[in-house]
């Protein structure tokens, strides 16, 4: 049957229909994703951090594209070898099912083999490539990694191998070895299709040259143990073993000698792998894993438990002491507390008018009030409208009548969920904020029983303490969520007043994205999967956009490195509100450091952390600052060498702010 051009095209069309309907589709349900993707950048570039975003966008794309890459090459080659090492001869006479089998297979294959090799590489690059993207911390770390000037004691290594550098080895050493595992058994499949595996054949069922590429890749695959072994060495430092953290006695004496063993008989089992690809048998490699398994049993396994077991528990003191020493020791500079200075409290049960007056200061700031208490106290006679929230409460100090005074304090958040109608435009356009704050003196109260304000009432009337029409505005908080778009056609409500008409408002800080045009208009409806940013008549060219107002979301996605106090807290300066929270730099790879399980901003397990960084958050505008406060701490001068754009000394943190910092 003679084919005319036209039925030969039909095909070929009905191919690029159905690829690109395939495209479309992916392209429909990557849209929101993609979206997000570029409102993010939008949001990093509103805050001044176009910088901090291609940073963190660099950290997880680069490692990714570099593994993949990496894998989809050496996979490729051993499949072209695999192709090229195909013995022809048996595809002449099919003698097996299995023959048959495999020769139907490779005829309706010829033409499309390149493309097959191709494909199943990239197919495997992208499984073992796309995960690398979660490990962009430790790969930060790897590269921007510092020295501390200190030891440990077992192998005299900087202390910065083991917080930088370690972790991101040992993950492409595991990663490596995974992935010549999955080499090893595709190359091994692609042999099997090719005729070079057989296992109905009654005489060769292995062709020599299968068993010599087999060899090779598995040679490798021993050298990369023999890397493994190299550095779990220093692993041990990390070991829980013993009765603390840190290589103890087991380790130290018998675990180390066994890791010494294996890097010995891996690099022998290497050399008898290379040896097979002469030999071509199966012999060389029989050995080279029966001898590794054993000594792995035996050196590696049941000889440390032999050792921690009768030599060490029934005297663990005393085999033990150096190395609890040196977790004392490690665990001090871990936490920073290699400095604190201990002093004795003269204690006297006998209270004369000579030590009230001596002790005046601290006698009258006695707290009376507990801030769980007083919260329910300012939500009844602060919280003004249903629309408002009294959240928490805070302790902070302030010059009040000339003295220096405990003081309890709390932002009136907006509560969007009680709003007096649930449409969309009450929702995003008129209640866009909360108003004003509450403070009084935790040793004071009134006649009544009520606290004793001094910061109280909308508009905000206060003697010590004042804000600002700006500064009492909260579009930022502890508890704020969901989005607002300022500058729109309807003005922001600024708060109530009994009998008069409501005070209303524009905002004009820094933060906001402008919906300038219909693709931005289209990015955020897509992100927030909500129309009417798109629709609204209320949104124009000049609209903007407030998003991530919640302070914790807030710095954490500026700086998804740091862990963050679970309670930040505001201060009023300068007639403004800005809250600050305490940022942590945490690892868990300190040599001998005792690991803890924390709670809240500090939730995980841990054997090094500092409080290194204070984020100030402007209540108002959104603008975010993280001020380095340990300057001498090596993650955070890390992070800082990653990120240059985004910390600030602390000498640029106003004076009226450092006299709100207090003790994580």
């Amino acid at each position: 049957m003679r084919v005319t051009p036209a039925q030969g095209r039909r095909p070929r069309l009905r191919g690029w229909l159905i690829g690109a309907a395939v495209f479309l589709l992916i392209l429909l349900f990557s849209l929101r994703g993609l979206a997000g993707f570029y409102t993010d950048s939008l949001w990093f570039d509103s805050l001044g951090q176009r910088g901090t975003w291609e940073h963190l966008l660099a950290a997880r794309i680069v490692p990714a594209l570099v593994f993949t890459v990496l894998f989809f090459a050496i996979l490729l080659v051993s499949l072209i070898i695999a192709d090229r090492l195909a013995p022809t001869f048996r595809m002449a006479t099919a003698t097996t099912p299995e023959d048959e089998l495999v020769d139907r297979y490779r005829q309706l294959t010829a033409r499309f083999r390149g493309r097959i090799r191709v494909g199943v590489a990239l197919f495997f690059a992208l499984i073992a490539g796309l995960g690398v993207s979660s490990q962009w911390r430790d790969w930060l770390l790897f590269r921007n990694g510092v020295d501390t000037g200190t030891k440990d004691p077992q192998f005299g290594k900087d202390i910065g191998f083991y917080l930088f550098k370690l972790p991101f080895i040992n993950f492409i050493i595991d990663w490596l070895f995974a992935g010549l595992v999955i080499v090893l058994l595709v190359t091994a499949v692609a042999h099997y299709l090719n005729g070079g595996i057989r296992f109905q054949s009654t005489t060769e069922r292995v062709t020599p040259q299968v068993k010599a590429h087999l060899s090779v890749i598995l040679a490798i695959m021993a050298l990369v143990k023999t890397a493994q072994y190299y550095f779990s060495r220093f692993d041990l430092n990390l070991s829980n073993r013993g009765v603390v953290d840190g290589a103890s006695y087991t380790d130290v004496n018998a675990q180390l000698p066994a890791l010494k063993l294996l890097i010995f008989v891996s690099v022998i089992a290497a050399l008898l792998f290379v040896w097979n690809i002469r030999r071509r048998g199966w012999v060389l490699p029989v050995i080279a894993v029966g001898l590794w398994g054993f000594v792995s049993l035996v050196v590696a396994t049941i000889y440390p438990a032999a050792i921690q077991n009768f030599r060490v528990k029934p005297n663990e003191f005393a085999n033990e002491r150096q190395f609890i020493d040196r977790n004392i020791a490690a665990t001090r500079a871990a936490f920073n507390l290699g400095k604190v200075d201990v002093k004795n409290f003269d204690f006297s049960a006998d209270l004369t008018s000579d030590v009230v007056d001596a002790n005046l200061a601290t006698i009258d700031n006695a707290r009376l009030w507990d801030p769980a208490v007083i919260r329910d106290t300012y939500s009844t006679l602060q919280a003004l409208q249903t629309y408002y929230r009294i959240n928490d409460v805070d302790v902070d100090r302030y010059d009040i009548d000339g003295q220096t005074t405990q003081v309890m304090l709390s932002a009136r958040e907006l509560n969007s969920s009680e709003l007096p109608s649930q449409s969309w435009v009450n929702e995003h356009i008129v209640y866009t904020h909360g108003y004003g704050a509450v403070a009084s003196p935790s040793n004071r109260a009134q006649s009544d029983g009520s606290p004793d304000f001094v910061l109280d009432d909308i508009p905000p009337k206060g003697t010590s303490l004042k804000l600002s029409d700006k500064g009492a505005q909260i579009y930022y908080g502890e508890r704020v969520d969901g989005y607002v778009i300022v500058d729109a056609k309807s003005p922001e409500l600024n708060f109530a007043r009994q009998g008069r008409n409501d005070a209303l408002t524009r905002y004009n800080g820094k933060d906001g994205i402008v919906l300038s045009n219909i693709f931005r208009k289209a990015a955020f409806a897509l992100r927030f999967g909500d129309a009417n940013p798109l629709i609204s008549g209320q949104v124009d060219g000049d609209s903007k956009v407030l998003m991530i107002r919640n302070i914790r979301e807030r710095v954490a996605k500026l700086a998804p490195f740091l862990e963050f106090d679970n309670d930040p807290y505001p201060v009023i300066s300068g007639g403004r509100t800005t809250w600050i929270l305490d940022g942590y730099t945490t690892s868990d790879q300190y040599p001998y450091g005792q690991s803890f399980s924390g709670s809240g901003g500090l939730a995980g397990s841990y054997n090094y952390v500092r409080n290194s960084v204070k984020a100030t958050v402007d209540a108002y505008d959104g603008t975010v600052k993280f001020f380095v406060i340990d300057s001498k701490d090596p993650m955070i001068r890390a992070y800082a060498k990653a990120f240059p754009d985004l910390f600030s000394p602390f000498s640029e943190m106003s004076k009226s702010l450092v006299a709100h910092l207090r003790y994580p």
